[in-house]
């Protein structure tokens, strides 16, 4: 099993509403750093992202009633990355929740530097929905 921290953030808003406006892949470049809008491009089931670094092709759960957002990594090594994500209800508002997986070999301050990008992202997600 691999070691995992959640990240979470409430966002006052409607969860269907947010869930409804966050789940399409072209509005991640939004609010996840290192994607930009013109770097992401579908390509069959996948979205191929050129980031500033490197090519990710990213697969995304559908639409669905659940808020199930998850979302997989491939960089080119063979193997995918899973990144669960979900929209809550929690009464008026809600919580978006993203699980970070810690990868085989990967050292703790790299994974630290992970978990604070995905803190750093939801933030930018919040700033981006409630401004």
């Amino acid at each position: 099993m691999l070691p995992s921290q959640t990240v979470s953030l409430t966002i006052p808003r409607n969860w269907i509403d947010l869930y409804e406006t966050i789940w399409k892949p072209d509005y991640f470049p939004k609010w996840i750093s290192g994607l930009s809008p013109s770097s992401l491009v579908q390509e069959g089931n996948y979205w191929k992202a050129t980031g500033s670094d490197e090519t990710v092709k990213i697969r995304f759960t559908d639409h669905n009633p659940f808020g199930v957002m998850d979302y997989y990594l491939d960089r080119g090594f063979g193997n995918e990355v899973y990144v669960p994500m979900r929209v809550l209800g929690n009464e008026e508002g809600a919580e978006v929740l993203i699980t970070v997986f810690r990868q085989p070999l990967l050292s703790d301050e790299k994974f630290a530097q992970d978990v604070e990008g995905v803190t750093r992202d939801l933030q930018a997600l919040h700033t981006l929905l409630t401004t």
